[in-house]
């Protein structure tokens, strides 16, 4: 039918962590674009969640900024109450924010028993307990309203291994035992809550530079691996997430949908 949008998510409001750039930005847009009734963009850098809240309203969807650490309960909370007072109670949540935290990037170099144990935690922070701060703070607004949409990044080294990614990958296998024990407990809400594992992702840049980088014999032989050879786009993640968001997933809960060009077969 002519107009129809099969993912449309019906005026709820949506908040995105980590959405202040690549893949997080290209969620929160998605969103907008199939009738998110607002968007709040989380980014820790309160510059780029601002930028991409701006791209949103440039677009005609209301947006609000919210920069905050997912690892920080209390202002998550705020955050959550800021959002239900200025743009309405979220009942869409995408868990997205991850890889090393604020403070670092995820550049595996050390066997387990060679790190330093005090790095443990900015892993643990983000990708594990960044997710149960955010479910604890938003959930009870799906319960109030009886629906809503859970969508929680995670990794592909979390479903199969990584060498000296441990840390990093237990942190992403529990996201996603938790998303699966969450949706037994909400699926009498009408509330759902699905993860997303992905394998590598070219950050968002120009066609040149992607081209630089993946003619470099590093990328040639990383995706040798992958029966679709290229890395992930944005807009690859952004797609689907707007799926398990809509109306169209509504009997898909639990699962665990591998986003990864072929690179591991789905468990």
């Amino acid at each position: 039918m002519s107009g129809h949008d099969l993912l449309d998510l019906g005026g709820q409001i949506a908040i995105v962590t980590g959405a202040g750039q690549n893949a997080g930005r290209a969620i929160a847009l998605e969103l907008a674009r199939h009738n998110a009734g607002g968007v709040a963009v989380n980014d820790f850098a309160a510059e780029r969640a601002e930028a991409v809240a701006q791209e949103i309203r440039a677009a005609g969807v209301p947006a609000l900024a919210v920069p905050f650490d997912v690892g920080d309960l209390e202002a998550v909370r705020a955050a959550e109450e800021r959002i239900r007072r200025e743009l309405g109670p979220a009942t869409i949540l995408v868990n997205n924010a991850g890889m090393a935290g604020p403070d670092g990037s995820l550049r595996p170099s050390l066997d387990f028993w060679e790190e330093d144990p005090s790095a443990w935690d900015r892993y643990l922070r983000t990708n594990l307990y960044g997710v149960y701060n955010a479910c604890f703070a938003f959930i009870p607004n799906m319960v109030v309203a009886r629906k809503g949409r859970i969508v929680t990044i995670v990794s592909d080294s979390g479903r199969i291994g990584e060498p000296r990614l441990a840390v990093y990958a237990s942190a992403k296998a529990g996201a996603q035992g938790f998303v699966r024990s969450i949706a037994k407990e909400l699926g009498r809400y009408n509330v759902t809550s699905n993860a997303v594992s992905l394998s590598s992702l070219l950050p968002d840049m120009p066609a040149d530079k992607v081209a630089e980088v993946t003619q470099t014999d590093h990328a040639r032989a990383q995706l040798a691996r992958y029966t679709i050879r290229r890395y992930g786009k944005s807009s690859d993640v952004a797609a689907l997430v707007a799926f398990l968001c809509s109306n169209a997933a509504e009997w898909i809960t639990g699962q665990t949908y591998p986003l990864n060009g072929g690179y591991a077969p789905s468990m």
